[in-house]
């Protein structure tokens, strides 16, 4: 189903915004056949007008629109690369005042949205010869910290995962990479996390140069784009000035 791939194409989650887009951004730059994926069609049809990528709208939790998603990929001739970014934090409350559904949702969109979007491809891409899983994780997923407990727990999931991937597609040639941003200063993570603007403002105040989604779209790009045996396991990327998930400079 996929031998006749001529370029490079890829399936994009998270499209609709931030580092997701971002990605989108750099391989068309490339001239990869992108298939960008994200509920909001919107976004996604204004951003496939700009860089001639394919808008597919889908809830990568849905089974259906999963299936969807499968269908028409494979009707459109297949990827050799499976980008799951679709993720994201919410709350930052201690343990002792957890809500559930926050942990819920993170746990579905990030553990479970990259389960069942990785199962839905892996025929397709161990069919090409050489697939390529590329996860976005966390630093949140290597280190715990106050506060982010649940955000922790689901992306030390999503890097679980992403480990035992590795192990088990090894034999089928199927790549597996992890990418574990730190502080990236995006449009909406923040806002989203915390649900208010001047505590999203804060969480990069006096921070000198995070990193932006921009950053991290060009270390996927060539991850994605090397050699297909040369296997970048883990890429951990912070900015300089985040020494570790506890050491943040700020400045001002």
């Amino acid at each position: 189903m996929t031998e006749g791939i001529q370029n490079r194409a890829a399936v994009v989650t998270g499209a609709s915004t931030g580092i997701g887009e971002a990605i989108v951004r750099a391989l068309r730059s490339e001239g990869w056949n992108v298939f960008a994926v994200a509920r909001r069609a919107d976004r996604l049809e204004a951003l496939a007008a700009e860089t001639g990528a394919v808008a597919v709208p889908a809830d990568v939790t849905d089974d259906a629109d999963v299936a969807r998603l499968l269908d028409e990929v494979t009707r459109a001739g297949g990827i050799d690369t499976l980008i799951n970014v679709a993720g994201g934090a919410r709350g930052a409350d201690r343990i002792a005042g957890a809500k559930t559904e926050d942990w819920e949702w993170m746990f579905q969109v990030n553990v479970l949205g990259t389960l069942k979007l990785t199962r839905a491809f892996l025929p397709m891409l161990r069919a090409c010869g050489e697939g390529t899983v590329l996860n976005l994780t966390s630093t949140a997923g290597l280190s715990a910290y106050e506060g982010g407990g649940g955000y922790n727990a689901a992306k030390f999931a999503q890097h679980a995962l992403t480990g035992a991937l590795r192990l088990e597609e090894a034999e089928h040639n199927v790549r597996v990479i992890e990418v574990a941003p730190g502080l990236v200063q995006t449009e909406e993570f923040a806002l989203n996390r915390l649900g208010d603007q001047e505590a999203a403002v804060k969480v990069y105040q006096g921070v000198e140069k995070p990193l932006t989604a921009a950053d991290v779209a060009d270390v996927v790009r060539y991850a994605v784009a090397a050699p297909h045996h040369v296997n970048l396991d883990q890429i951990v990327i912070r900015p300089v000035a985040q020494a570790s998930n506890y050491k943040l400079i700020r400045k001002g």
